[in-house]
């Protein structure tokens, strides 16, 4: 039976993903379930029978009709790129497979502190040196606004071969894009932008221009956060006049699995067709029920009690974000979370002072109805004294580098109390997650603020990730000599 999409004819990917289950197949391939599993059981069946594998499904195994390329063409003359490759990895690989390409081992980088940890682990495997860049903290709200453009030049000194940015921020926030982009390549450095938060913009007038607008060198970004895509579906795009199209892809298929799955890859390939035809106004309804949902929402209560546009210069911020500011309502972010849990409500972070809620193109006005009519009756139930905002751990720490991070993640290690481990060199990436964000790095000291902040984010409620020891009794540091 032919399955109708209005995408179909400008999405290759999906079209291909499409006429496989409209065909009459018997493969002797892998994926080892053949779209049968159901026959052995119900429940298996339902997870993996829609599963098609790119080679030998999506394309024949010897990609005779490169179906995946003509799609990865497309998508970088959307965006304004030469260079486009579809993941099935998430943003985690792209970054990796990027940072992979730019230098090698002692080579320095010039890199925002907001920066995810798949940016962290990839200069461990690269074996680059960070030139920390300290993100400009709104005194107001307590949210980083992003990266001075004091900061690059103090780093410049030190001679990075690269930029690296994330932008938007987490909580939605956005760097003065431009001047940082114009002053790294006053001096032929590349600029980097992880923006997996960020790949609905440039598609609609009220949204920020996306970076390569800005005439950065790369651009990553995630198609299942804010873009209806397949869980860890993500997109690397980028111009190479000033990065090698030859190490990107070498470094893009050293860290991609060989055998992608095809479901993602369709996706990119059907939101980046959706994008293109119908983003204006998908995006539109979206940005007009978010202002609605905010405003009916805000209508009970004196103080503001989410970000806005309207508290960051112009273009820093992003519209389509919802950021509750629980301080404001001198409640618990996380008891808010709770709260809606049992209401079957589920949001996309929650910490002491803050909850942010993911919305997309998937979302209906229906949807923000009945979350606005929860959450009223949450925040009327939970309100207080409001309190100061306060900036969180993941945005405050400066770090102190003691050694490098990949002379540290191969050092001898030992785990010590957390009394004994102020002071010590951490072999640990922690970070509250989400947003995934490090405190601490390995090679960078334990201080008691790290140490202390970390026990007490954990106490309130907030998934601390990536230690060793997850209760936090303990840290693994690196061993004296």
């Amino acid at each position: 039976m032919k399955i109708n999409s209005q995408l179909r004819s400008s999405a290759p990917l999906l079209d291909a993903y499409l006429a496989y289950f409209e065909g009459d197949f018997t493969p002797f391939t892998i994926p080892g379930h053949k779209q049968r599993a159901s026959k052995i059981d119900p429940g298996l069946g339902a997870v993996v029978d829609a599963d098609i594998p790119l080679y030998g499904g999506l394309d024949e195994i010897k990609l005779t009709n490169q179906v995946l390329k003509e799609s990865e063409s497309l998508a970088a003359q959307l965006w304004g790129a030469d260079f486009a490759r579809f993941s099935t990895g998430g943003s985690t690989h792209a970054n990796q497979a990027l940072i992979l390409a730019l230098g090698k081992p002692g080579d320095k980088v010039a890199l925002s502190r907001t920066a995810h940890r798949s940016v962290l682990s990839a200069l461990v495997l690269a074996g680059l040196e960070p030139i920390w860049l300290t993100p400009e903290i709104d005194a107001n709200t307590g949210v980083p606004l992003g990266i001075p453009i004091s900061e690059l030049e103090r780093a410049l000194a030190e001679k990075p071969i690269a930029l690296l940015l994330t932008e938007p921020g987490y909580l939605g926030t956005i760097s003065d894009l431009a001047p940082l982009i114009n002053k790294a390549h006053e001096h032929f450095i590349p600029v980097i932008v992880d923006a997996a938060w960020g790949g609905h913009f440039g598609f609609h007038a009220d949204l920020p221009k996306h970076v390569m607008q800005l005439c950065a060198d790369a651009l990553i970004t995630s198609v299942h956060k804010a873009l209806p895509g397949y869980s860890a579906s993500a997109l690397l795009l980028a111009r190479t006049n000033l990065l090698s199209a030859d190490r990107l892809e070498q470094s893009f298929e050293t860290t991609h699995t060989t055998s992608p799955a095809g479901a993602p890859l369709a996706s990119i390939d059907a939101v980046r067709a959706l994008l293109q035809t119908r983003g204006p106004e998908l995006l539109g309804e979206l940005l007009s029920n978010i202002a609605e949902f905010k405003a009916a929402v805000q209508s009970s209560f004196d103080l503001p009690i989410f970000l806005n546009a309207s508290d960051f210069p112009v273009g820093r911020f992003d519209p389509a974000k919802i950021v509750l500011r629980a301080n404001q309502l001198g409640a618990s972010g996380v008891e808010i979370e709770n709260l809606l849990i049992e209401q079957g409500i589920r949001v996309e972070m929650a910490d002491r002072d803050t909850l942010v809620f993911l919305a997309t193109l998937a979302d209906t006005k229906e949807d923000f109805h009945k979350l606005a009519q929860v959450l009223i009756g949450i925040l009327k139930s939970v309100a207080s004294t409001p309190r100061p905002s306060a900036t969180a751990l993941s945005w405050s720490v400066i770090p102190q580098v003691a050694i490098s991070m990949r002379d540290a993640y191969f050092a001898d290690t030992q785990l010590v109390n957390a009394a004994n481990a102020i002071g010590r060199t951490s072999a640990d990436l922690i970070a509250p997650y989400p947003p995934g964000v490090a405190v601490i790095a390995p090679g960078e000291v334990l201080t008691e603020q790290i140490v202390s902040g970390l026990i007490t984010s954990q106490k309130a409620g907030v998934r601390i990730a990536y230690a060793t020891d997850p209760t936090l009794a303990n840290f693994r540091v690196v061993s004296l000599r």
